[in-house]
């Protein structure tokens, strides 16, 4: 079997050979962000605002960016297979330092990884999804796409063990996204999901999807989603670069657009579907 490629610091190594030392700041203290870009057909999607999205977490980190967009579209399509559909993963840490101290280092480099994954077709995309909802007990930056994920995997376990695929997260009475994807809800026959701000990741697919709503003469907005009015909604759907547009037909027990996909969803998942394909 032939060893996988991956990209640190400079190098594209077998995945066995790639290693980081002990004290990198990414392993000592989750310092570091991260970011992942679909590829379909062996095309990067929405690169350029991946990009920004990127340095805006780096930005929020204050950590400089280490490679120009011209050198990230080198660096990453190098990883890629020619017409294969992938997720490529991009992390940025803080680098390596002398000792373990919570306070930034002075004169570490930052470390950079990235790898691509095959894009596995999702099985159950067609019969749709069940979620529950949880408490969001994450800190209040999830704007940046940090590494530290650990409140987020909870929460991801805590549906996975009442088998279902999502954990959608309230705070304070309203929804804010999923724990790997961000929600939205139809409601009296408009599109709806949260509006950006520091409670929730800015999604890219989720930027796509407000996109085609315009376009297509869809009602769509973008507002605060409490979760009476979500328990109210005829379709539900998460969004995410891998998993793109995920219908949910159940919510907390609750059959939602009597257990199966809704129309809406049919006709959105179609648009973006053409939307790819247009972009080949």
């Amino acid at each position: 079997m032939e060893s996988k490629t991956v990209y640190l610091n400079g190098q594209l190594l077998p995945v066995g050979e790639a290693k980081i030392s002990v004290m990198d700041r990414g392993f000592l203290f989750g310092d570091g962000i991260y970011e992942v870009i679909p590829a379909y057909g062996g095309k990067l999607f929405r690169f350029d605002e991946h990009m920004t999205r990127l340095q805006n977490s780096l930005s929020a980190i204050q950590l400089p960016n280490p490679h120009s967009g011209r050198q990230w579209r080198e660096i990453l399509s190098a990883l890629l297979e020619p017409g294969l559909d992938q997720a490529v993963y991009l992390q940025i840490t803080r680098g390596v330092a002398e000792k373990r101290d919570h306070a930034f280092p002075k004169h570490a480099a930052p470390t950079v990884f990235a790898m691509s994954s095959p894009i596995e077709p999702f099985n159950d995309l067609r019969a749709g999804v069940k979620a529950i909802s949880v408490d969001d007990i994450r800190w209040q930056l999830c704007y940046i796409k940090a590494t530290t994920l650990l409140a987020n995997i909870l929460l991801r376990q805590q549906a996975v063990e009442k088998g279902c695929a999502e954990a959608i997260m309230i705070k304070d009475g309203y929804l804010t996204e999923g724990a790997a994807s961000n929600v939205f809800a139809v409601i009296d026959g408009v599109l709806l999901t949260p509006p950006k701000n520091d409670g929730i990741l800015a999604g890219i697919t989720r930027d796509v999807i407000l996109e085609l709503a315009q376009c297509n003469d869809i009602p769509y907005s973008e507002d605060i989603i409490s979760l009476d009015a979500l328990q109210t909604a005829s379709e539900i759907w998460l969004a995410s670069s891998t998993r793109e547009i995920v219908p949910v037909i159940e919510l907390d027990g609750h059959a939602i657009s009597g257990g199966t996909p809704g129309p809406l969803w049919h006709t959105m998942n179609q648009l973006f579907q053409d939307y790819k394909k247009s972009l080949s």
